[in-house]
């Protein structure tokens, strides 16, 4: 296994190499660039999925929607009434969302395009953000983090190949809006957030979508849940410079895991791994830039 992984982090190292190398090339082309979104979209095979967006100086105004909360701090996720009118209007988006963001791309999984469509992604985002749930970007959510750009979370989705038998586990629960479109497609999900704050809304917005199938830890996710371990598939949302150890442990022999690896600081690769005995077989598939694996793994 230590001869798999060393092998790993040198093909990584060469991947990383050229990447950057294309960044390089790409950013001398393109002086005007003056934020991440124009760099995503000048370079398609790189793919904001994670950034933490700055919106200090943007405020959306939304018209007939009740919040829950008498104060609402700025990017954070809080509980929302939509009217007949409003859930039809982000049903349309939702389906634009699939038609233009994920058919046009590569996402051409049946199941993981009508789930999708069927997550109501405008319930996992900050009230003051609820116009932009079905944009082609990340969005932040508060405490640093962010809800991934939709075609990211069908893409890693897709690349898991899980069925209605897997169990799956995931680093990393945001707002939560991952577990809900896994727990469309697998029998139980069980994710951890390092932030308790998070993992706590998290769980009651789940619940209350009646997501029943799914558990919530608040945790370091570095050292996975191992009482529920082995996992069909584990799925990390946060970028880190190494695999952990212990999720390696916790995968099934023939399982996949998917993690955004590389430099915390710049960008990462998205990389597919399967475990099969001692080997681990290895997939780059693009680069991506996610908010950083926090805990231990920054002490590695």
């Amino acid at each position: 296994m230590r001869k798999n992984i060393k092998i790993l982090i040198v093909k990584f190292i060469v991947f990383y190499i050229i990447i950057g190398l294309v960044l390089l090339l790409n950013s001398c082309g393109n002086k005007n660039s003056k934020n991440n979104s124009e760099i995503k979209n000048s370079h398609p095979r790189v793919n904001s999925a994670n950034i933490v967006v700055n919106n200090n100086d943007d405020y959306y105004e939304l018209n007939n929607i009740t919040v829950n909360s008498e104060n609402i701090g700025k990017n954070q996720v809080t509980e929302t009434t939509f009217n007949k009118e409003q859930e039809d209007k982000y049903a349309k988006l939702r389906e634009n969302m699939v038609k233009y963001q994920l058919k046009t791309r590569d996402i051409d999984n049946k199941k993981v395009l009508e789930v999708m469509n069927k997550v109501e992604r405008h319930k996992f985002v900050p009230t003051n953000l609820v116009s932009d749930a079905y944009d082609d970007s990340p969005l932040p959510i508060g405490h640093g983090q962010t809800i991934s750009q939709p075609y990211i979370v069908a893409l890693m989705t897709q690349s898991l190949q899980v069925n209605e038998n897997y169990k799956v586990l995931e680093i990393g629960t945001g707002s939560g809006y991952q577990a809900a479109v896994l727990a469309e497609l697998v029998k139980n999900v069980y994710t951890i957030e390092i932030i308790k704050e998070l993992a706590n809304s998290a769980k009651n917005r789940l619940n209350k979508l009646n997501y029943t199938n799914v558990k919530v830890k608040h945790a370091d996710g570095y050292f996975g849940w191992k009482e529920y371990a082995p996992f069909d598939a584990i799925i990390i949302t946060a970028a880190a410079n190494h695999i952990p150890p212990p999720l390696l442990k916790q995968l099934k022999d023939g399982g996949k895991l998917i993690i955004p690896l590389g430099s915390t600081l710049w960008f990462q690769t998205l990389t597919l791994v399967t475990k099969k005995g001692e080997e681990l077989e290895t997939e780059f598939i693009t680069g991506v830039r996610f908010v950083p694996f926090t805990g231990e793994a920054q002490k590695k």
